[in-house]
């Protein structure tokens, strides 16, 4: 299918792949179809590229020397870059999947692949446009990173449990609102715990002591008769 085909006649791909043969094969395919293709050969190199031009989609490969696809996709959302990400890999492990999912790409392809499939899920992506999805959540001095399971205060990074990151992230994405014991249930625990159960206060105590009052903070307020709230 030829450029006249397509209805923007300026989608432009960054190609990011360091086996220059791959990267070259790729972009001419791209450019025999019409398509604007810019490669770079490092994830150092894609950052700068990616936040200097607005390009409709950009195929990354995880398996780079430095920064690999993955840092290189999370550094991408981090700096406000929300173009469609297409990973490839040699690796077909669920796991690299997932990961690269979480950490921000949009669609994922293992080689070797078919050059047709790869440009329709270009086409794809390049439909939906930039949707800016953040990865990290932020309010405050405090960041939540849910993929990644990572908190920090500021610059100092705080370790919690498997269920203080869950409650954590209920607070996080509805900050300012007070959210009720029974909604906090529903978002961290499942159906074996009661309303009536006190668990949401001893984890909410849990959190203070760890994200709050190190830091001489009181951001995890108590509403009386209704509830808690996370404020900056």
């Amino acid at each position: 299918m030829r450029r006249d085909a397509y209805d923007d006649p300026a989608m432009r791909v960054l190609v990011v792949e360091d086996e220059l043969k791959m990267a070259s094969l790729i972009r001419r395919g791209l450019r025999d179809e019409g398509l604007l293709a810019d490669v770079a050969v490092k994830g150092e190199d894609a950052l700068w590229m990616a936040a200097a031009t607005p390009y409709d989609a950009i195929v990354l490969d995880i398996g780079m020397p430095g920064l690999d696809g993955f840092e290189t996709v999370r550094r991408l959302r981090a700096d406000g870059v929300w173009s469609p990400v297409l990973m490839l890999t040699a690796r077909d492990a669920i796991e690299d999947r997932v990961a690269g999912l979480d950490d921000g790409a949009d669609d994922y392809m293992t080689k070797p692949f078919a050059f047709d499939e790869l440009l329709a899920r270009l086409r794809a992506l390049a439909r939906r446009g930039v949707i800016e999805r953040p990865t990290v959540l932020t309010v405050g001095t405090l960041r939540l990173d849910p993929a990644a399971r990572r908190v920090w205060r500021g610059d100092d990074e705080v370790a919690l449990s498997t269920k203080e990151l869950q409650l954590l992230e209920a607070f996080m994405r509805r900050p300012g609102e007070v959210l009720s014991r029974f909604q906090l249930l529903e978002a961290a625990w499942d159906e074996d715990y009661e309303n009536r159960s006190n668990v949401v206060d001893v984890y909410v105590r849990y959190l203070r002591d760890k994200i709050d009052r190190p830091f001489g903070l009181d951001s995890l307020e108590t509403v009386r008769g209704a509830g808690y709230r996370l404020s900056a």
